[in-house]
């Protein structure tokens, strides 16, 4: 499941805050009773699937593919014999479908960032696990996440990376890695009786980093974790042959967490400066800026300005975005609470400088990783939109159910840019299941395209346009309730892939069939993570022909931050974010 491995999930400050389920209780206290993840049948994945099929094909491809599933559901057949072996996996495993949605085998460069503020405190409530439980509908969630998300890092490998989780282990990080200057320190935050450092100590501890790390010569070793997997693969493998190397290397891995304190950026304009932090946290800013102050690899970066721009990423590899945003959430709430008390003066250890031995071949390396992340810094757009005209209550009131809305909203716009409909998901937390990680919403129906063409036609009456909406609305929510219920087509088809794989049997034609592709190789991933600090988050895009869509929808106002790819010249995230805007504004008119 590569699709969704290069999200790279931060949030910055844009809107206030919202309401989170959240319910008192110990982190993992039904965690052994949640239920694993069910395998559908295959005949009702099959019949689903025809149905997503019918916007992308005409009647003679739709006739072919048919026969293709009828093919593969014959008692006996290829179909049959995957769906039992997948059945038998399932039984022996908490989770099949992650187990097959795999976040580590994706070769593009991860490019991660993150928010701090008391960062000790929260790796308390974090490793203690004594954040509430997460409920959705009053039903538990998994809260495993939540265990994996500190004291974790990403390691490089050939072909396919791991992800090794310090936090859990019988000496447990008490540091941080500071980022400063393109150099890394490790700062301990803990007192040796084990209490955490206060809000001045630290601060006393961050001056001295500051003071002594005024040297530019040292190679910013950073950069070379924004390299694709394949090639920083091989640069690690190279560093870690040389002892101190593979100790400084071992220490970023095992500490908490990586605070980035960044250089001044660029000089915008005040109506582009929400832009411009934005495209700070995601990948610094280029090679002149700060992208070599940052470990991408870490589980969660904190980034802060010299400006006091702040932002949070959290790695997908280790975890979601909505887990990241409830360490946002906590940490902005923190800060709102933060006393700075003078601390009685005590000795504190030194902050320790890393120190790598740079050799010709890295030194290469490391400028290449100059010359590719400058690329991405180009190639990479984004678009925010503050929409304060109306928000889900005004939705409310007129009876209209706020996220399949905003749904249909992005559906019209898409369809007005490009002239067409596309193949488009909205991801879906599947935590009500044990390991359960992010689910794909079908958003495109026959039901959302024939609500779309009814509006762009001015011979329709609104009341035949709000009905139409109405059953686009319906079905979006009927495909949610299946898709957070288990009954995943794409992650169904996904594991009987996988069996095939696994058992070398020549992939089902019903895989290879080009009505496949139609319906799952997406043009626009959108997704909603509700925020109690007014936090939102943003995603590049999966692949170049993509968009991607986040947003945050709120009482009376939401906010979106859509992304694309400049080298795509069909795509273009400014024209999008326009007809996003007005798309909700003449959708207004009808209600």
């Amino acid at each position: 499941y590569t699709k969704v491995l290069c999200i790279q999930h931060f949030s910055c400050h844009l809107m206030k805050p919202v309401s989170r389920t959240c319910v008192n209780g110990r982190c993992l206290t039904y965690q052994q009773a949640l239920p694993t993840q069910p395998v559908p049948t295959l005949q009702h994945t099959c019949e689903r699937y025809l149905i997503l099929l019918e916007p992308f094909v005409e009647v003679d491809e739709l006739k072919r593919t048919k026969q293709l599933v009828q093919e593969f559901l014959k008692p006996g057949g290829v179909g049959e014999k995957l769906q039992k072996g997948l059945e038998k996996k399932a039984l022996n495993t908490d989770n099949w479908v992650s187990l097959t949605t795999d976040y580590l085998d994706n070769r593009l460069p991860v490019v991660a960032y993150s928010n701090i503020s008391e960062i000790v405190d929260t790796g308390i409530m974090f490793n203690s696990e004594t954040i509430p439980v997460d409920y959705l509908r009053g039903k538990p969630l998994c809260m495993n996440q939540y265990s994996q998300l500190l004291s974790s890092c990403r390691i490089p490998g050939l072909e396919m990376d791991s992800v090794v989780f310090h936090g859990k282990t019988s000496y447990p990080s008490r540091y941080i890695t500071l980022a400063y200057n393109s150099q890394f320190f490790m700062v301990d935050v803990y007192n040796s009786d084990g209490t955490p450092l206060t809000v001045h100590q630290l601060c006393v501890q961050l001056e001295r980093i500051c003071s002594s790390s005024l040297e530019t010569s040292t190679e910013p070793v950073g950069i070379l974790t924004s390299l694709n997997r394949d090639s920083w693969s091989k640069c690690y493998d190279r560093l870690i042959q040389d002892k101190p190397n593979k100790e400084a290397l071992s220490a970023i891995q095992r500490s908490i967490c990586v605070v980035c304190l960044d250089k001044a950026m660029p000089q915008v304009p005040d109506d582009m400066y929400s832009r411009g932090n934005v495209l700070q946290m995601m990948h610094g800013g280029g090679s002149q800026w700060n992208s070599a102050n940052r470990w991408f690899d870490k589980s969660v970066q904190f980034i802060i300005g010299e400006d006091g721009a702040f932002g949070n990423n959290v790695s997908h590899s280790c975890a979601d975005g909505t887990i990241g945003m409830t360490l946002t959430d906590y940490v902005s709430a923190s800060i709102k609470k933060l006393e700075i008390i003078e601390s009685p003066t005590v000795p504190l250890p030194t902050p320790q400088k890393l120190h790598f031995n740079i050799t010709a071949d890295i030194k290469k390396a490391i400028e290449e990783a100059k010359q590719s992340i400058d690329k991405i810094v180009q190639d990479l757009d984004f678009s925010i939109l503050s929409f304060s005209h109306y928000g889900k209550n005004f939705l409310k009131a007129n009876k209209m159910s706020p996220d399949p809305f905003i749904q249909m909203a992005i559906q019209l716009a898409y369809y007005r840019v490009h002239r067409q409909h596309c193949a488009s998901y909205e991801a879906a937390s599947m935590r009500l299941f044990r390991q359960g990680r992010v689910g794909e919403i079908p958003s495109t129906s026959s039901a959302s395209v024939a609500f779309v063409v009814a509006f762009n036609d001015p011979n329709k009456k609104n009341t035949e346009k709000v009905d139409l909406l109405r059953k686009a609305i319906e079905v979006h929510k009927w495909n949610t309730s299946m898709e957070i219920s288990g009954q995943t087509v794409f992650g169904h088809f996904l594991g009987l892939q996988h069996q095939a794989t696994e058992k070398n049997i020549p992939m089902p034609d019903i895989f290879t069939d080009a009505s496949f592709d139609r319906v799952f190789d997406y043009r626009l991933a959108t997704s909603q993570v509700q925020s109690k600090s007014g936090c939102l988050p943003c995603a590049c895009p999966y692949q170049r022909k993509t968009y991607d869509i986040c947003y945050t929808l709120l009482k009376d106002d939401m906010a979106f931050v859509l992304s694309a790819f400049k080298t795509n010249t069909e795509n273009n995230s400014e024209e999008l974010k326009k007809a996003v805007e007005d798309a909700l504004l003449d959708m207004r008119t009808i209600l």
